[in-house]
């Protein structure tokens, strides 16, 4: 036994003098590798020479830095583990899957590293049994979710080995189980590294293109560019990878992208040709990701523009024989949609950089100068070859895409778009344009005509030709050609004029009325001035009267849609909105439907903030400072659906109706993208934001704007209006730091939308027990949320704004607010919120008084508002009173009367009444405080009740004493106190005389009380004492 304990220790001997020397250097390690071989052939028995192998390596397991030499020795043990030596590496593995599960977290860090480095270098063909496998899987899986990071690659990377065999696809669920929810950057691109490719897989990949990590998103794409074929991805899944790559924020994931897109996709699927790369993309669908391709293409020099082709080879000529004769057919070629796109943004491309040449060329001189001129020359001469050689050409070109149907629509739209790329200063050209574009203006909506033989207009049925990218177009043509000032406000008028006639002749159909208020559309959208309209083919008034408004109130519904469209526009090009303009917008928002409600909201918001709601309201001639007072300081509340005409009401009041009236979704149907609420909610948004630059709107109804968008946000019945809610979790997230204004208004508005969100109170309905708890909890959210939005510092411009127009006093790192925008001014409208309700309250009184308290002790007071800190001091008590039932509660308020008393810089200074006006008065709030009220807050709750007190404590003297103090005291019952008072208690002033008594005399005591006695009794007795307590 000696022996063999004697030779153990000799082959430690000779095992630890190897591993010491094979951490100087990764060189010495095959050499190393054969001593330590010849060892194991030596050894009597592998289990002799495991043991001792195992034993020698224990010291490794200690080291918790990732040390050059450590590692040297870990790569050493993983090569020599993976020699053909199965029963060695069997029983090697067991041992590191020991350690796995060890308590000591390096311990288990480097059994996971050395198994991962072992099953990275073992050869396929390396038998092991499948039990041993079975056990490293399972273990490693177990290690996926460690606590400690560093674990978890290292088990990730042991199962990667596994992914790709069929019996294991557990491990991939479980790496695309845990990918989403992993924290640490380094495990999550181990994962994504280690994933297979596969249908289950390529979304989890794509989804780490957004990933936080730089490190991650350039693994993803590094993944799809290695594993993921082209073909094997959907066409929305290439667009979206491109879409990323190419516009990601760091330069390297970019980088890796465009190597993907280039050097895998490009070469490999592509041979190279730029078209059929787009041909994968559907540019059709994806249009801006194909500009993008075509941008990182043309910018990396891959698009080779010397081989030849231009837009030239589309039209060929096909003469007759004799060389002589006149007559010679042209034959066009139909572009494809990739094409067409190819050419359009490589024509763009070299456009811009013969203007950038020639712009350097400008700003330069000498020989520099004429290089950048010789180059912008080159780049003009290659455009001039691509581009059809005339204007004529260039027309019959576009005329045969358009005249080939709606599959060459795409192709048509980019080469319009190839029309700001021509000279049109010839008057000869700008004629055989102008009259290209007239047939462009006229061209008549396409329809189709459905089973029941009602036409049906293709397209969004607003802009020319159906479609907003079209329309665009168009104009942008249009506006190349007759580029002189006023001349493209003549010829659109001119084509109005035409279209409009059978309209005012009351022989059009609806067709026709939306051509020409789609054309008028076209023209309001880009006229510059409403002045350039003037003395025209039509005068302005009479396109308002004749046309617009005809049309508002044409009996077709997507009549109305258009010419509400062309009512908006119109208004926002007149100095002032007119009369029959605006009650016409304000009739169709109350009456119409919900689609033209949608068109007049909009209108009238964009007329609101464009000219003001104050010169909107104006528009009427209608009198509102003719209403009550009373009316003024909230919005007049209006059931539109109950209205027979447009009322006598002002414009805010009007859209803020639309936000609290209920019968908008009975008329949506399941496919509107759109709702009232939504365009309302961001209108009042960007009214909201922009609050500095309307000033006619009264600032106590900023406040009730709030409130109403955060009630809306958190109510369940906004949960389906996705487009509202992104727009609004944007507002929120920038406003209350934009602005010390912002801050005011929030603080103001927090108690209007406690107070609306709160089911039972103010005239809220209830409901279920269900219903009403999800209610509590959304206005829980929100209070939280607004908390967090009046806490969140103000955006550093906004905060050198407030120091430069503040006091120097301030110091400089200060973020000093007034009392109104900050948080002072939110905890006094709470408590004051709070202290509004009486002493006895119903449920959901008490729940809702519950809530403003715990988001009232989450406030800090800073030290110059001293007044506010004295105030709300006085406050705490009152409040402590209202809640003393929640004994945590009060618990906390103590803490808060601590925070404000260690703040208070003059404690024995006295709040006056003139004071305390003072503040309520800037708050804007009408509460009567009585300041003789303690300061400090109660240290025992005492539950207001009804009920008629129980006996007081009696104090037995278990000693001798005077007569008075040792003759038992009885108490009559205190008489139930009246609902709502807010007197102090009776039983604290005799409870502070016992203990003045009990502590001015050394005399132990014993306390005899009710069952529901107070429970701060161990205040006044010992431990010990506190076991006497009897019934």
């Amino acid at each position: 036994m000696a022996d063999v304990k004697v030779e153990e220790k000799q082959l430690m001997e000779r095992i630890a003098r190897i591993l010491d020397e094979t951490r100087t250097s990764n060189a010495t390690h095959n050499r190393k590798l054969k001593e330590l071989w010849a060892v194991r052939s030596k050894s009597p028995s592998t289990a002799q020479f495991l043991s001792a192998f195992s034993k020698t390596l224990v010291p490794l397991f200690g080291v918790q830095r990732r040390t050059p030499p450590a590692e040297r020795v870990v790569r050493f043990v993983s090569a020599f583990a993976c020699i053909n030596d199965h029963e060695f590496l069997e029983g090697f593995l067991r041992f590191l899957l020991i350690g796995s599960v060890a308590a000591n977290r390096t311990a288990r860090f480097r059994a996971c590293q050395i198994v991962s480095e072992i099953i990275m270098r073992l050869p396929d063909d390396t038998e092991v049994s499948d039990e041993v496998w079975d056990e490293v899987i399972e273990c490693m899986k177990v290690r996926v979710g460690d606590k400690v990071p560093v674990i978890r690659t290292f088990a990730v990377r042991s199962l990667s080995r596994f992914v790709n065999d069929s019996d294991n696809s557990d491990i991939v669920c479980l790496f695309l189980e845990v990918l989403p929810l992993e924290q640490n950057a380094e495990v999550r691109k181990t994962i994504v590294l280690s994933v297979p490719p596969s249908n289950a897989t390529s979304q989890a990949i794509i989804d780490c293109t957004l990933d936080v990590s730089e490190a991650v998103r350039k693994a993803a794409y590094c993944v799809l560019a290695n594993k993921f074929p082209l073909q094997s991805l959907s066409i929305k899944q290439r667009a979206i990878i491109l879409q990323r790559g190419l516009a990601d924020r760091s330069e390297a994931v970019s980088k890796e992208c465009l190597k993907l897109m280039k050097d895998q996709w490009l070469a490999n699927y592509c041979c190279g040709n730029p078209t059929e790369l787009l041909k994968y993309l559907d540019v059709e669908t994806y249009e801006l990701v194909g500009e993008s391709v075509m941008e990182a293409l043309l910018k990396d020099g891959l698009v080779k523009l010397s081989d030849g082709g231009s837009i030239r080879d589309y039209l060929s000529s096909a003469s007759d024989e004799n060389e002589d004769s006149l007559h010679c057919t042209r034959s066009i070629q139909l572009m494809e949609a990739e094409i067409a796109l190819y050419w359009r943004t490589v024509c763009r491309h070299l456009q811009m950089e013969a203007q950038a040449k020639g712009s350097e060329a400008a700003a330069t001189s000498g020989t520099e100068a004429a290089v950048y001129a010789a180059e912008a020359s080159d780049k003009n001469d290659l455009l001039e070859r691509i581009l059809p050689s005339t204007v004529s050409d260039y027309v019959e070109l576009v005329k045969n895409h358009i005249a080939a149907g709606p599959n060459y629509r795409f192709a048509s739209r980019q080469l319009l778009l190839l029309g700001e790329m021509l000279d049109f200063s010839d008057t000869t050209i700008r004629k055989v344009a102008s009259e290209f574009v007239q047939d462009l203006l006229h061209r008549p909506l396409e329809y189709e005509v459905d089973d029941e033989g009602n036409k049906v207009v293709i397209g969004d049925g607003i802009n020319l030709g159906g479609d907003k990218d079209w329309a665009d177009a168009v104009s942008r043509l249009a506006r190349k050609v007759h580029a002189a000032t006023g001349e493209f406000e003549e010829v659109i008028l001119e084509v109005v004029k035409d279209l409009a006639r059978p309209c005012r002749e009351r022989a059009a159909d609806f067709i026709q009325w939306m051509h020409s208020l789609s054309v008028a559309g076209l023209l309001l959208e880009n006229a510059k001035s409403f002045h350039l309209l003037q003395g025209k083919a039509i005068e302005s008034a009479e396109l308002l009267q004749s046309l617009l408004i005809p049309g508002a109130k044409h009996v077709h519904l997507d009549v109305q849609r258009v010419a509400l469209r062309c009512l908006g526009l119109f208004g926002l090009l007149e100095n002032k909105p007119s009369k029959e303009l605006v009650k016409q917008l304000r009739l169709c928002f109350v009456k119409g439907p919900s689609t033209i409600s949608i068109m007049a909201c909009k209108a009238l918001i964009d007329l609101g903030m464009w000219h003001g709601p104050q010169e909107v309201d104006k528009a009427t001639e209608h009198d509102f400072s003719l209403q009550p007072s009373d009316d003024k300081m909230t919005f007049t509340p209006i059931k539109l659906s109950e209205t027979d005409e447009d009322l006598n009401i002002e414009l805010l009041h009007l859209l803020y109706s639309g936000l609290q009236t209920s019968y908008w979704g009975k008329c949506l149907e399941s496919d509107e993208n759109e709702s009232i609420q939504a365009v309302l909610g961001e209108g009042f948004a960007k009214v909201l934001l922009l609050s500095e630059n309307y000033p006619s709107i009264p600032a106590y109804l900023r406040p009730l704007l709030l409130a109403k968008l955060i009630n809306l946000y958190f109510s369940d019945e906004s949960r389906d209006l996705q487009r509202l809610k992104q727009c609004l979790s944007i507002f929120f997230e920038h406003y209350a730091s934009l602005s010390a204004n912002h801050k005011k208004c929030l603080s103001a508005a927090f108690v209007p939308a406690m107070r609306s969100m709160w089911p039972g109170i103010n005239g809220n309905a209830g409901g279920s027990s269900f219903v009403v708890s999800n209610k509590r909890k959304h206005a829980v959210q929100a209070s939280k949320f607004m908390l967090q939005m009046m806490q969140a510092p103000l955006y550093a411009k906004d905060r050198q704004a407030q120091n430069e127009s503040g006091g120097s006093e301030l110091p400089e790192t200060s973020e000093h607010l007034s009392l109104e925008c900050g948080e002072e001014g939110l905890g006094i409208r709470i408590a004051t919120e709070g202290l509004s309700f009486q002493m006895k309250k119903t449920p959901a009184e008490k729940s809702y008084v519950s809530a403003l308290c715990k988001i009232l002790v989450l406030l800090n007071f800073q030290s110059l508002e001293q007044g506010a800190i004295k105030l709300m001091q006085r406050l705490l008590y009152r409040v402590s009173e209202s809640v003393s039932a929640e004994k945590d509660l009060v618990k906390e308020l103590k803490q808060m009367a601590e925070r404000l008393k260690a703040v208070d810089r003059h404690p024995d200074e006295e709040l006056s009444q003139d004071e305390a006006k003072l503040i309520f008065g800037r708050l804007g709030l009408d509460f009567n405080l009585e300041l003789d009220a303690p300061v400090a807050v109660p240290h025992t709750p005492v539950p207001c009740s009804t009920r008629p007190s129980r006996s007081r404590r009696r104090v037995r003297c278990e000693e001798t004493s005077s007569d008075e103090e040792c003759s038992p005291t009885s108490v009559q019952p205190v008489p139930p106190s009246a609902p709502g008072s807010r007197s102090t208690r009776s039983q604290r002033a005799s409870k502070t005389a016992a203990m003045s008594k009990i502590t001015a005399k050394v005399i132990p005591t014993k306390i005899d009380e009710d069952d529901d006695g107070e429970e701060e009794s161990s205040e006044v007795t010992s431990e010990d004492e506190s076991d006497q307590f009897t019934d």
